[in-house]
């Protein structure tokens, strides 16, 4: 993976949530919004994840060592899942609030400058969001694709908030506030979700589907009779693989070596495996 291309991702996220961030939750208390403000929080916590994408990039750069024979790549997860931690707080937070403002009917009309700020916050973050897929894709990175992931919820949530600030704005005053708790639901879902992924992929869990074409890649080589075992486990964003093959018992050891080189060589060239260990047996 090109980690610095994969960085430069990171940083547009960082620098425009920066921005944003800053615009809405200032904006938003002079215009009198909760949804904008909720909106600025959002931006905030998508800060967090992008610095923690960031140092997760940083570190799993770092070369294989004694302690480290598979590399740093699982930096990558681990910052993802301290940044899911860090969402869930600030969104529960926002959910508090909002339910406050409605429970006690503390809800005030917003300017609707709120909502121009809104409309150009969501246009924004679309953007960043094709950037960022599109780089994500290119490079399969895990981290990025969540940060595009959080990219393309931060353009839906504030247009949600535009709609709450406007509708707050014709007289309908709960709708702000009650936009302010959808951002809070979406920062939290965003979070979960990223936790989830995160989760199953640092208790190696791995894609059935993706398995099973490895399985029919390993056993359409020349000289394989059957496929005993095939494992996998994702490392950052390396796929570890562990395979068990059967071939004939009469084949010599140079012959099973090829076969073994045969192996890799299709599913790195094919299904882009970079550490992948076979195993052959002797079929009876």
């Amino acid at each position: 993976m090109d980690i610095v291309s994969a960085e430069r991702g990171a940083w547009v996220s960082i620098y425009t949530y920066l921005i944003l961030s800053t615009l809405k939750l200032f904006i938003g208390n002079i215009a009198n919004s909760e949804a904008l403000s909720a909106d600025g929080l959002n931006n905030f916590t998508d800060i967090i994840a992008s610095v923690a994408v960031l140092i997760g990039l940083k570190i799993s750069k770092k070369p294989r060592d004694k302690n480290h024979p598979y590399g740093h790549s699982r930096a990558e997860n681990i910052s993802s899942l301290l940044a899911s931690f860090i969402m869930m707080v600030i969104g529960f937070q926002v959910l508090y609030e909002a339910v406050q403002s409605l429970w006690h009917q503390e809800a005030t009309t917003p300017s609707l400058l709120a909502a121009l700020v809104g409309a150009g916050a969501a246009i924004v973050m679309f953007c960043v969001f094709l950037y960022n897929k599109r780089l994500a894709d290119k490079l399969q990175s895990g981290a990025l694709k969540a940060v595009a992931k959080d990219n393309l919820s931060d353009a839906l949530v504030s247009v949600g908030a535009v709609v709450g600030i406007i509708g707050a704005y014709f007289g309908l005053s709960w709708l702000d506030p009650l936009a302010a708790l959808v951002v809070g639901l979406i920062i939290c879902k965003t979070a979960f979700e990223i936790f989830k992924e995160t989760s199953l992929l640092l208790t190696d869990g791995f894609d059935e589907d993706k398995m099973g074409e490895y399985k029919e890649a390993v056993k359409a080589i020349t000289g394989v009779n059957d496929v005993k075992d095939l494992r996998a486990r994702m490392h950052g964003n390396d796929v570890v693989l562990d395979v068990t093959v059967t071939v004939n018992p009469e084949l010599s050891v140079v012959r099973s070596h090829e076969i073994a080189d045969e192996i890799e060589e299709e599913l790195e060239t094919k299904h882009q495996i970079s550490m992948i260990h076979v195993h052959i047996e002797p079929d009876h």
